[in-house]
């Protein structure tokens, strides 16, 4: 996965030196060289060519790049992501505000969330991404990110609370509808099936056509289900047979229901 990611980044690579207008051919030249050196899989050298263009230029743009790509280097090819995170706080401490900061701080939540697994670390990441920076487009993404953080530490009203800020703040974002889906899930986990109903009421209205009918469809039967009204849960698990996306846990669900109507 992360050759991958390595693989994306170094064709976007060449972006950044248009970006770097100082009109120093020299350091310009520097960045070209190391980074090629990186491209090539000569990590080590890469890192030896970076830490000298810090030393050669230690407070203007050309460190920003070196060390923001230090950073990628030791997380994506040296599996450091430690000594990573240090290069990225190192970008935002020289210039927050500059090219490289904002992915920097970027790095940093996701080194958190998924590498490390600190989730509450993570938290705080990811907020600062909201808080600091003037990426209005990006910042839904970022509370998506919190809200799904709370669903993994198994703290679901708060992650409620996370979506329902995301709703109300970040309404024109493209990820409204995932996030009503989101909720509803959660609403079910916390056994709040009635709660479900009154959701899904308003949910059909604004996304009548949704991708996510079948999965709340499930959630619905497996509702009655819990309830007790396991005819209509049968019938309602039924009528999504060859459309659901996990057909074997359907199938699992419908076998039981059998069993439990049978024995009655």
């Amino acid at each position: 996965m992360k050759n991958c990611i390595r693989l994306v980044l170094l064709i976007l690579l060449p972006v950044s030196f248009s970006l770097l207008a100082c009109g120093n051919n020299e350091g310009q030249n520097l960045i070209l060289k190391a980074n090629n050196e990186w491209i090539k899989g000569k990590n080590h050298s890469a890192v030896e060519q970076f830490k000298a263009i810090l030393k050669k230029y230690p407070s203007d743009q050309f460190a920003e790049e070196a060390l923001f790509r230090l950073g990628e280097i030791f997380h994506f090819s040296l599996n450091n992501s430690k000594q990573a995170i240090t290069y990225f706080q190192e970008v935002k401490k020289l210039n927050k505000e500059g090219v490289f900061g904002f992915d920097a701080q970027k790095y940093i939540a996701e080194i958190m969330e998924f590498t490390f697994k600190d989730y509450d670390q993570a938290i705080i990441e990811y907020q600062h991404l909201i808080n600091e920076f003037d990426q209005p487009m990006k910042h839904a993404d970022h509370q998506y990110r919190i809200a799904s953080i709370y669903i993994k530490k198994q703290n679901y009203n708060q992650a409620l609370a996370e979506f329902e800020i995301l709703l109300e703040r970040y309404s024109e974002s493209i990820r409204v509808e995932k996030v009503h889906f989101k909720i509803i899930e959660t609403l079910y986990t916390l056994n709040r099936c009635s709660d479900v109903q009154d959701y899904f009421k308003h949910f059909f209205e604004i996304f009548p056509g949704s991708k996510y009918l079948n999965e709340i469809n499930f959630i619905l039967a497996s509702c009655l289900e819990e309830k007790g009204k396991l005819k209509e849960a049968y019938s309602k698990f039924k009528l999504l047979k060859n459309n659901y996306i996990y057909p074997i846990l359907l199938e699992m669900k419908m076998e039981s229901l059998e069993k439990r109507i049978k024995k009655k």
